[in-house]
């Protein structure tokens, strides 16, 4: 089984963070730099203010999986961060889907539909 390519260590994060550009709406906020590689790396932050831990696993599985299915959606080379914000709590797939795609769409990496 394939390892998922997520970014983990915090020196990794704090990078990014520094380095790269940033673009929130309502429910996400979203740092992408580039990587040099032919892949994209996520990195999921949501904090303690969102929810308790239940809440804070289901949401980052929940953008863990949308990441996945639009991955054909995104230019590839980038490192990208997504941090939930508290009203992301009470949103659902669609919501958070369309907040994830919109903040690609203002990042320039959504990749032109034919």
């Amino acid at each position: 089984m394939k390892r998922f390519p997520s970014i983990k260590k915090n020196r990794e994060f704090q990078s990014i963070y520094k380095g790269g550009t940033s673009h929130a709406n309502r429910l996400l906020v979203m740092y992408v730099t580039e990587n040099g590689q032919g892949v994209n790396r996520i990195g999921i932050s949501v904090s303690k203010k969102v929810g308790n831990s239940v809440v804070r696993h289901h949401i980052t599985r929940l953008i863990r999986e949308i990441f996945r299915l639009n991955s054909d959606q995104i230019e590839t080379g980038f490192n990208i961060i997504v941090v939930a914000r508290p009203a992301a709590k009470n949103s659902d797939y669609r919501h958070l889907e369309s907040a994830y795609l919109h903040l690609c769409g203002l990042h320039n990496i959504k990749r032109e539909s034919k």
